[in-house]
């Protein structure tokens, strides 16, 4: 069966399951270019370098060596260090909380997704099965063509909401563990 003929015969329910699709499609595509980016712009390096200086304390070389660097484990690090005689566990904090934004962005979109779509298949089979029941009470049992279109109709966006949920919850697991796990891995000694 052809993409279109899939649309057709699953009934107007399947409109909202393909933007369901689309949605979680692009929404998956960016998070996954986010955190490739993300990953990109680690620098291992300079975090054991900055550590070094911060033993050292060597302030202003170090301020001056993380200047413009993206890597999110050395902001919040630097951030800290930088405000060490103020409070740098708030520091930290508030600088990892607007990381864990950045990473969590777009993760509502995810996770309504994996909830509305099975309910959009839902849906479709409630309408599927009337349209069996009104198909059978006005032709009778004589035409059993006619009931079977629309259980068909029924089975297709059940399984169509279901496709698009479980094939969903796996990339969003996997982000939301990134996120849990993403200003910590291995970046400091000890954490």
């Amino acid at each position: 069966m052809r993409m279109y003929e899939i649309l057709a015969s699953g009934g107007p329910v399947m409109w909202p399951l393909l933007g369901c699709s689309i949605v979680v499609l692009t929404v998956l595509v960016e998070r996954l270019l986010f955190w490739l980016q993300l990953e990109r712009k680690r620098n291992r390096s300079l975090l054991d370098e900055i550590l070094r200086l911060a033993e050292n304390g060597e302030w202003a070389l170090m301020k001056e060596k993380t200047g413009g660097c993206e890597d999110h484990v050395i902001r919040v690090l630097v951030v800290g260090i930088m405000h060490r005689d103020f409070d740098m566990g708030k520091a930290m904090e508030a600088e990892a909380r607007q990381m864990v934004k950045k990473m969590s962005q777009l993760m509502t979109v995810l996770d309504t997704m994996i909830t509305v779509a099975p309910l959009l298949g839902i849906l479709g089979t409630v309408l599927g099965i009337i349209t069996s029941f009104k198909m059978l009470g006005a032709g009778g049992i004589a035409d059993p063509k006619l009931v079977t279109g629309g259980i068909a109709q029924a089975l297709i966006t059940t399984a169509t909401g279901l496709t698009i949920s479980i094939i969903t919850v796996f990339p969003y697991n996997y982000f939301k563990s990134r996120i849990e796990n993403g200003l910590l891995p291995a970046a400091v000694p000890g954490a």
